[in-house]
């Protein structure tokens, strides 16, 4: 890759998140936004709205965002990196739509979008790809001159995004007595989703039980697990597990839970838990109650010592991956040589992502990838 930061042909960066509320008013409208089409009751609303509530209404969600920004708008001017950076969210201000009209108002014409979300599933790529289908099509009807929208990436297995929740993980570790330490489990977490978005995620030969979704955060967790040995000098036993189910009860969703871990860990005579939520990019809402607040209840009932590892954030390295995943993909849209970094055993995920990948509950046409009709 060239020594001179090039970003074109793109014009700008949009940091894609799903938003979140900013006080109590706002928890509602919301929750609606999120589950828009599915004809949930307002008071059934207000009773899921309680995590948030208990915080004040109050998402960390999008103060994470504006760090994150601040980040790699720092990063970018430091490198000369002379590239925009935009925010918009799914589900709250500022709007996706909104924040892709002043875009184009602003003459930007060839954008990369960047969403905080690092691996393949249906609701971690292919929605954000739908939402920016919706976006483009608004605009259509608006008369206005649609640009040309890209995806980076998958950055689940790069560098700078692995190495700081590596320290994560050691700092947890350093923060449990001294007598458990060596001993101590470690839950890698994310999100659980139902069983059979897992097994179609990805590209259509990647898929199996748990498709590119389960064996991109194996991947992770083998890549933070061997980190901490060489370091530590100590094997850890570790285990993928789950948080933040939601949805029927009858559907199957990718289990253990967190906290029936816990107690299975404790029962098996584990001294100390270290949880580390590798599936988030940030602390959000599921991480701050689903691990901050459930979780350590349930291990502090079952009197096991636990510490949770940090998200990734606004860490320097995420900021620098960021933009090497931009110089990256500039070059290769360009012609020009390009240096895939990835570790692990996967390797650097797909540009664009191809025809039945992750696919959708329902037919809906999104942007950014193979199938897309803004291309």
């Amino acid at each position: 890759m060239s020594d001179v930061l090039d970003a074109s042909p793109y014009d700008a960066l949009l940091l894609l998140s799903f938003g979140g509320p900013e006080g109590p008013d706002d928890v509602v409208p919301f929750l609606e936004n999120v589950t828009r089409g599915r004809g949930i009751p307002k008071e059934r609303l207000k009773e899921v709205g309680q995590h948030y509530f208990q915080f004040g209404g109050v998402s960390p969600i999008n103060d994470q965002n504006r760090a994150l920004l601040d980040a790699l708008r720092e990063d970018f001017a430091e490198h000369g990196l002379d590239l925009p950076v935009y925010w918009g969210n799914r589900n709250w201000a500022p709007y996706l739509t909104d924040t892709l009209r002043d875009m184009v108002r602003d003459g930007r014409r060839r954008i990369l979008v960047l969403a905080t979300s690092a691996y393949a599933s249906y609701s971690g790529c292919r929605q954000y790809r739908e939402n920016l289908a919706d976006a483009l099509a608004t605009l259509e009807k608006e008369g206005l001159e649609l640009p040309k929208v890209d995806k980076l990436r998958h950055y689940f297995n790069h560098p700078g995004f692995v190495e700081p929740m590596v320290d994560g993980v050691i700092r947890s570790l350093d923060g449990l007595p001294e007598d458990v330490r060596d001993g101590a489990h470690i839950a890698f977490c994310t999100h659980s989703i139902p069983t059979a978005a897992a097994d179609t995620s990805g590209p259509v030969e990647a898929h199996g039980d748990g498709g590119a979704y389960v064996a991109q955060h194996l991947d992770v967790a083998r890549l933070i697990a061997d980190a901490v040995r060489e370091r530590t000098g100590v094997d850890h036993p570790w285990q993928l597990v789950y948080q933040s189910r939601s949805g029927a009860p009858h559907i199957p969703w990718l289990e253990p839970d967190i906290c029936d871990h816990l107690e299975e860990r404790k029962a098996a005579g584990v001294p100390a838990v270290v949880m580390a939520p590798i599936g988030f990019v940030s602390d959000h809402m599921e991480v701050l109650y689903d691990l901050d607040t459930e979780a350590t209840a349930k291990a502090e009932e079952l009197g096991l010592p636990v510490r949770r590892s940090a998200t990734v954030g606004d860490d320097p390295r995420f900021a620098a991956a960021v933009r090497e995943l931009v110089v990256e993909r500039a070059a290769a849209e360009s012609g020009r040589d390009v240096t895939r970094c990835a570790l692990g055993a996967l390797g650097p995920s797909h540009d664009l992502c191809p025809v039945g990948c992750c696919p959708a509950r329902a037919p809906r046409p999104a942007a950014a990838g193979a199938d897309s009709p803004y291309a």
